[in-house]
């Protein structure tokens, strides 16, 4: 683990980009952004598109460490470049950014009331390889669709068991059990959640700080107790389909958490803006996210 990154992930002030679209999420990403799905005709083509707009996002003036504190890359995205230099290292010492990789492979179909991670059976050398690539730390998601205790026991327990692993490979695992912001039960999913993180953080220690990425909980400072928990980086939050707007306003008012945006962050940006008008609706989009979650 890099001191100097843990330092500045611990007590720097801004928040993580999430740049970490994959194969079922970046054809919605690319809607959003102006490119239609008759513009491409193979996967590589697509991801040659997403790698191109993550480039011209984060080789933009407006996205420095300044207010960005990491980000969050897709495997694909670790092994190209931006600006000509291997990815994870522009982020770091051209913009002083702290690159995490999305090591998960997807999820299974809802039982219990959650969608489980797939299993990743190459999970070993993909850590090897992100070490070898100078990435911080790693983010897995699962999800938890309804109020179920047996299936928010479940979801928990496997985020913790993979994030062992990860930390003994010398990487800090990003826990990502997102709760979905349509659930009717929310607020209930959630103490539900909070309740199975800190049985777990009480009796098993890592080798290394964790962090937690959660969604806006419904409950002002429900996580305030992880925040203050020194096992515990960083806690940051992800958007969940709120619209920037809401999802800062719903941030502010939860202390010591951070964003973690990604539809969030692009919202506005366009493929066929000029350089001008598309640093301009980055830099106003980063402040704002920078501001949220400052409290």
């Amino acid at each position: 683990m890099n001191t100097e990154q843990a330092e500045r992930m611990k007590s720097g002030h801004g928040f993580i980009a999430a740049l970490d679209q994959s194969g079922g999420s970046t054809p919605k990403a690319l809607r959003l952004y102006g490119i239609k799905d008759d513009s491409y005709s193979n996967e590589t083509e697509m991801f040659d598109l997403v790698h191109a707009m993550r480039e011209r996002i984060v080789t933009s003036p407006a996205f420095s460490g300044d207010k960005i504190l990491g980000a969050i890359l897709f495997e694909r995205t670790m092994d190209r470049d931006f600006a000509g230099q291997p990815a994870a290292d522009y982020l770091w010492e051209t913009k002083h950014v702290i690159p995490f990789l999305k090591i998960d492979k997807g999820l299974h179909e809802e039982t219990n009331g959650v969608q489980l991670m797939k299993p990743n059976p190459g999970l070993d050398d993909l850590l090897a390889r992100a070490k070898s690539a100078h990435i911080f730390g790693t983010k897995m998601r699962s999800v938890i669709q309804s109020a179920n205790v047996v299936g928010i026991a479940q979801i928990v327990a496997q985020q913790f068991e993979i994030a062992r692993q990860i930390a003994a490979a010398g990487l800090v695992p990003i826990i990502e059990p997102e709760v979905n912001i349509s659930a009717p039960d929310k607020a209930a999913s959630e103490e539900i959640l909070f309740d199975e993180i800190t049985k777990h953080l009480a009796v098993e220690p890592f080798p290394l700080p964790v962090m937690f990425k959660l969604t806006i909980p419904s409950v002002d400072d429900l996580y305030a107790p992880l925040v203050a928990n020194p096992a515990v980086l960083r806690v940051v939050a992800l958007s969940g389909g709120y619209s920037r707007e809401e999802a800062n306003e719903r941030l502010a008012r939860n202390h010591g958490l951070i964003a973690s945006f990604s539809r969030a962050l692009t919202e506005g940006l366009s493929v066929s803006q000029s350089d001008e008008e598309f640093n301009s609706m980055l830099a106003s989009s980063i402040d704002s996210i920078y501001q949220a979650s400052l409290t």
